[in-house]
């Protein structure tokens, strides 16, 4: 596996996170490039979208965007988010039926008091980062 290293703007967001959002985003952010390796998306590109971290594949009309925020509006969950124009979020409620809070429309979150689910994610992951591929085999 390859190591991906992190960004100073991101540490810079994450630090004023509590420790438990701060492991949690870099767990997910583990999955989201090992996923992207097993998904043949092409490198992620990783940046700040709306002071956020975010991740989406480099190669163009693969996939979409997937952003992790902390907020002290909501200080026991991490948030993911994707684009409220897709059916991720429907998909992943589908998927994992009451296992993490879900909007059905563009956010899931998860709580910070328990473990990642590291299999919801790598779902995740993979969905949005294959969104475009996928609706083109539909």
């Amino acid at each position: 596996m390859a190591m991906h290293p992190i960004g100073p703007d991101i540490l810079n967001t994450i630090a004023a996170w509590p420790p438990s959002a701060q492991q949690h985003l870099l767990s997910a952010r583990a999955i989201a490039f090992e996923t992207a390796e097993t998904a043949s998306t092409g490198p992620l590109s990783e940046s700040l979208k709306w002071g956020q971290p975010a991740w989406r594949p480099s190669r163009p009309r693969t996939g979409s965007t997937l952003r992790l925020n902390w907020s002290p509006d909501w200080p026991g969950q991490l948030l993911a988010y994707v684009d409220c124009k897709t059916d991720l979020a429907s998909q992943m409620s589908t998927r994992f039926p009451q296992q993490f809070g879900n909007d059905g429309r563009r956010s899931l979150a998860f709580d910070l008091d328990v473990p990642l689910p590291q299999d919801a994610i790598a779902q995740l992951a993979h969905l949005t980062f294959t969104y475009h591929r996928q609706k083109l085999s539909r």
